[in-house]
């Protein structure tokens, strides 16, 4: 990398870094469902980390005024073709250039966020485009095509600012402390202070400050993923990445939630950056020295400089001059950021542990029995109808999944389940007790329990909701969707936009959403449901299972979308039966539905695009998860230790300063 940076000229280096950027982002995304490809995400922050915290070195403005007037006599045979430093010829450029796009600059910084982000969330958000076309709403197919590109960049961007943000706060935090790391005390020459003059060890004062960044940077993304998963639009947390194939590194979930896998993912990224970093510094500035690539030099240098000590007494001055520029020079790119050997080491051997550590203690969680009680036992029925959207809102699709959802429910009933879980909206019509449906007939004449997916009357409005219906016809309970979708289900800003996009709902009425308080009773107990988009918010499944519920029902219609989505939404559920520690039933209308465990492994998992019905044994739990007791306790905790970092650093130069 370093190498490939001082081949080209300093605007060229802007946008080959932006490319670097960028590359990170889309490696963060192949980690998402359905490639998977979750050991990336323990990289990808690495290239974004080292151009925010670490941007590019200056020469060094104050060369050795005095050099060894007597060359040595063995030179070394790979002598360093920039003496003064990659750029030092364009240093003016450069300096004017940072006016604009600097390699330090705060809109640098913003726009190296802004890549990694865009590389990232365009790629695991691609499925959205899978809207297109709707021409079956009565879209005409170049707007539809204008609409879907629409959601796709808006997403996008919004996902990508919050990297932005993150980007632009860890380079502010940074600069402001690089004035008390350039005072005495902080000096960034290995061995000497900032006069060159006072030997004196290095890695006491650079190695708390290297931990310093990396606790800063884990506490301040944990701190934005909170304040993101609060808004309308979430979906692309770092934790996402780890599902839902790392189960080991998953189980850290029950800790305290989604942030647990994200401080880990970051805190390991922030690690190998600051291991590498100065190594790519040193390659980008020319400052290859002897002292690191040949230990033949250094011998050969410092038999040289004794033999001149003793020959003459006025060499002595000029042998230690030299000495201090061989020195100065030997540290080459481990001079500019505090570093030596010790803590190369010393930081890689923290990334390699605390990766390994944090996968052993997730694989200890993971190898817990689940101790479940055989008398609890609840036999639950899934039926995936796979009703085409473009025909379940039209009389056809309501009778194709009437039929379907009847023959499912009486065969599942055959079959002796105690209940039967149908999608979001499978019946598309508001549900009454009164109804005529046969689907409602069905669950009359044999009795089991049916959670049933249709709309719900709030008002002169509608509500996506799942009803327990008894097997008397009774509703026993009722959940509304929580979590609407923007531009889907709801209208942001509709008194601008409404009449804009008021195309994109299939609905005559707008939706309302459900309060955040629900509970949802069964008469098996208490229930965790969910709808559709409220899988990607932790939040509202911890507070159900903090209020007592035992196992999670959630109902998904993912058919808008391509078949990316449907197993990113599996992963979604995934985290969420692992942090709460409950079995989770999945019912979708065209897939995938499936059966998850406590510890995250799919039960059974049905094909994407089928028609399928499926009954398997659940078991209601009453366990609470730190996460769920306590909530995310670690943003705090980190944020807390981060502050009083920042405290002492403050301190230390105000030492320093008297």
């Amino acid at each position: 990398m370093g190498h490939l940076l001082k081949t080209f000229s300093p605007s060229s280096t802007i946008i080959v870094r932006l490319g670097i950027a960028l590359t990170g982002g889309i490696l963060m995304g192949l980690t998402t469902a359905p490639v998977n490809a979750w050991f990336l995400a323990w990289v990808a922050l690495v290239p974004l980390w080292i151009l925010i915290i670490h941007p590019f070195p200056r020469p060094d403005p104050h060369p050795d005024p005095h050099p060894d007037p007597h060359p040595d006599p063995h030179p070394d045979p790979h002598p360093d073709p920039h003496p003064q430093g990659w750029g030092y010829k364009n240093e003016a450029r450069l300096r004017g250039l940072d006016g604009k796009i600097g390699m330090g600059s705060l809109k640098y910084s913003l726009f190296l966020g802004l890549a990694w982000g865009i590389g990232y969330h365009n790629i695991a958000l691609f499925w959205i485009t899978g809207i297109h076309p709707m021409t079956w709403l009565g879209v005409p197919w170049l707007a539809s095509l204008a609409i879907a590109l629409f959601c796709w960049i808006f997403i996008t961007l919004w996902g990508a600012s919050l990297v932005v943000v993150w980007s632009a706060g860890m380079r502010m935090a940074m600069g402001a402390s690089q004035g008390c790391i350039e005072k005495p005390g902080f000096s960034k020459k290995p061995g000497f202070s900032a006069t060159g003059e006072s030997p004196r060890p290095q890695s006491s004062e650079t190695f708390p400050i290297a931990l310093l960044r990396v606790l800063m940077g884990v506490a301040f993304w944990c701190v934005l993923e909170g304040l993101w998963s609060t808004g309308s639009l979430w979906w692309t947390s770092l934790s996402f990445t780890q599902s839902p194939d790392n189960l080991a590194i998953l189980q850290l979930g029950k800790i305290s939630g989604p942030n647990t896998i994200t401080a880990a993912i970051v805190a390991v990224n922030g690690l190998i950056a600051e291991t590498f970093a100065p190594t790519l510094k040193g390659e980008a500035t020319g400052k290859k020295c002897s002292l690191l690539s040949s230990p033949h030099s250094l011998k050969r240098s410092c038999f040289g400089m004794r033999f001149r000590m003793l020959s003459s007494p006025h060499a002595l001055g000029r042998a230690c001059s030299g000495m201090r520029c061989f020195s100065a020079r030997a540290s080459g790119c481990a001079a500019y950021a505090g570093f030596n050997a010790s803590s190369y080491w010393t930081y890689l051997s923290l990334a390699v542990g605390l990766l390994l550590t944090l996968h052993l203690a997730g694989f200890f969680m993971y190898s817990r029995p689940l101790h479940d009680r055989p008398a609890a036992a609840l036999k639950v029925g899934i039926i995936q109808g796979n009703i085409p959207n473009e025909i379940k809102l039209y009389t056809a699709g309501g009778r194709r999944a009437l039929s379907g959802y009847t023959r499912g429910y009486k065969i599942l009933a055959a079959q002796g389940v105690d209940a039967v879980l149908i999608p979001e909206t499978a019946l598309p019509f508001v549900w009454t007790a009164q109804n005529n449906s046969s689907f409602n007939q069905a669950i009359r004449d044999t009795g089991a329990i049916a959670w049933v997916g249709a709309f719900g009357q709030q008002g002169n409005s509608l509500t996506n909701s799942l009803f327990t219906v008894t097997g008397t016809g009774d509703i026993f309970s009722r959940y509304d969707k929580i979590k609407l979708v923007p531009l889907g289900e709801f209208i942001p800003f509709e008194q601008f936009l409404g009449k804009l996009i008021d195309r994109l709902s299939p609905l005559d009425a707008h939706l309302v959403a459900g309060k955040a308080e629900q509970l949802f009773d069964t008469p098996f107990g208490r229930a965790i449901a969910a709808i559709c988009y409220d899988s990607a918010f932790a939040e509202v499944f911890r507070q159900q299972a903090a209020d007592g519920g035992q196992f999670i029902l959630t109902a998904a219609n993912n058919a808008h979308y391509s078949a990316t989505m449907p197993a990113q939404h599996h992963a979604q559920d995934v985290m969420r039966a692992i942090e709460t520690d409950r079995w989770a039933v999945r019912a979708t209308n065209t897939g995938y539905s499936a059966i998850v465990d406590p510890h995250g492994r799919t039960v059974w998992i049905s094909g994407i695009n089928t028609y399928e019905i499926h009954a398997a044994t659940i078991y209601p739990r009453q366990t609470q998860t730190l996460y769920v007791h306590w909530g995310d306790w670690l943003t705090p905790v980190l944020v807390c230790f981060a502050a009083l970092g920042c405290m002492a650093f403050w301190q230390r130069s105000k030492q320093l300063d008297s």
